[in-house]
């Protein structure tokens, strides 16, 4: 079993004031800006949320490709930093800013947490996003059987890892990745009845206020009747 850790969370803060505010460029119910948006909330950080209309294609318009040429989001930007890939900006995050840290301290602790989170982001995310089901015949049975076949898998694994979270006791950056895994699971219909392991430790990370505070119900552009 692998061996979990245990590190004292030092209080949230704010960015230091030589610091610009960051900005994130987000779409409320994109799995990869949730993410983003927990890392945020768990450290505490004051940022300008800027919405990104996926559905409606804003992010193909020449003013977003000139902020990234991927037309993805989230994007971050920092003191100058335009990062996009939602795991290259959590571990940005991790390091810039105070709070709870969101990797382990050891190598091979810290390998084990990124394997669970790329499980979710690069297995199982990309083939069901919105550029892949728009695709499909049949797009929630496709994102059903992709997200299934995935949670089969990370289940397994978590059967070794987890606690209370992912990976022992500590929120990593693998729970940040789960959370809006499951959503997606839930509007695909997945039987969670499933993934007993999984199912757990969604509802342990949805009792914190920082999850709350970045669901995709409770963002600036989430709309009137999809509001929490």
């Amino acid at each position: 079993r692998s061996r979990r850790f245990s590190l004292p969370a030092p209080p949230c803060s704010r960015a230091p004031s030589t610091m610009s505010r960051p900005i994130l460029y987000s779409y409320f119910r994109s799995s990869c800006s949730f993410r983003v948006r927990i890392a945020l909330a768990l450290k505490n950080v004051d940022y300008e949320y800027k919405a990104v209309n996926l559905k409606s294609g804003e992010q193909l318009g020449d003013q977003y490709t000139s902020i990234t040429p991927t037309q993805l989001v989230p994007c971050f930007q920092h003191n100058g930093n335009s990062i996009v890939q939602s795991l290259a900006i959590l571990e940005y995050i991790d390091e810039v800013f105070d709070g709870p840290p969101l990797l382990p301290k050891s190598p091979a602790d810290k390998a084990q947490v990124r394997a669970l989170a790329q499980v979710i982001a690069c297995d199982i995310q990309p083939v069901q996003n919105l550029r892949v089901l728009k695709k499909q015949s049949d797009a929630n049975a496709w994102g059903k059987d992709v997200v299934t076949t995935g949670f089969t898998a990370l289940e397994k694994m978590l059967s070794a890892t987890s606690g209370k979270y992912c990976f022992g006791d500590q929120v990593t950056i693998a729970d940040l990745c789960l959370v809006p895994q499951v959503c997606n699971a839930l509007r695909f219909n997945v039987d969670m009845s499933a993934f007993p392991i999984i199912t757990r430790i969604d509802a342990a990370l949805n009792e914190l206020d920082a999850v709350k505070k970045a669901h995709w119900k409770r963002q600036p552009d989430t709309p009137d009747d999809l509001k929490a």
